[in-house]
């Protein structure tokens, strides 16, 4: 198996890391418009920089779309002879695209243009930031024309770099609010819990380790009890203790509420880019 990667960023880097892992460094490439840094993404798992986009359509069995939205659009039009070729074959090029706002539909229809009647298989994935070190969320949605074969060996690749969850493409939107943008929300938290340390009179390095090891745990008892994160929380407060204390100034200052208003925002932003 070989695997092309359009674009050396974070994302598309670290999701390559973990495909090495699968299939080894020296079957997988890269391209990208600064070709200084595509050779450092090889270099970092043993790949290949190709020549062009179009050499990497022509010989990889994943392509891999890791561009912004606003560059998507002028490389489709660019590969799109090649993913044509590849596609009236007997084995066609399967496109993974991670940009936000690109439909299935919209990405087959801008390869196609007005000449073209076959769709190539195409998969849409919405990966996190915690690929970056194995821990992300993947969910992915293949075309039609994807085969069970393949959607199932993207998912094995993708494994590597953390959760993966096949899912309706509708439902992705949704999973950019939730998943994609989430990290940032924890982040965000993090660093309050942090400056709350300070501000009680914790070392600024003891409550960033305090705070970040307690979101870990805390996040790591959800997933390995099973238990709903309210039974979780009623097992800290105990009746008029500290935990509650601080639970009713949370919801004093509309914590739930104002997080699920920064998962809709995405959410709706996500929406408007399509």
């Amino acid at each position: 198996m070989k695997i092309a990667c359009i674009g050396s960023g974070n994302m598309g880097t670290a999701l390559m890391k973990g495909a090495a892992g699968i299939i080894g460094g020296s079957s997988i490439g890269f391209t990208d418009i600064d070709r200084i840094k595509a050779a450092e993404a090889a270099k970092i798992i043993g790949g290949k920089v190709y020549d062009s986009n179009i050499e990497a359509v022509g010989e990889a069995d994943f392509v891999f779309l890791a561009v912004k939205p606003q560059v998507l659009g002028a490389v489709l039009q660019e590969i799109a002879p090649a993913v044509k070729e590849r596609t009236g074959s007997s084995k066609p090029a399967a496109l993974v695209s991670i940009a936000a706002g690109w439909t299935i539909a919209k990405i087959q229809e801008t390869l196609r243009g007005s000449v073209w009647n076959d769709n190539p298989p195409v998969i849409r994935i919405m990966p996190n930031t915690p690929a970056l070190i194995g821990q992300g969320v993947i969910a992915f949605s293949p075309s039609p024309e994807v085969s069970l074969e393949s959607a199932g060996e993207l998912e094995k690749i993708l494994a590597h770099a953390g959760m993966v969850d096949r899912i309706e493409e509708q439902y992705l939107n949704g999973a950019t609010g939730l998943s994609g943008s989430g990290p940032a929300f924890v982040y965000l938290f993090i660093e309050a819990l942090a400056d709350a340390g300070v501000r009680v009179g914790l070392p600024r390095d003891r409550a960033l380790r305090y705070a970040a090891q307690t979101v870990l745990g805390s996040a790591a008892m959800v997933k390995e009890t099973g238990r709903h994160p309210g039974e979780l929380k009623d097992m800290v407060a105990s009746p008029g203790g500290t935990t509650i204390a601080g639970i009713a100034a949370l919801e004093n200052g509309a914590f739930r509420g104002t997080v699920m208003n920064a998962v809709n925002a995405a959410f709706e932003r996500a929406k408007m880019l399509e």
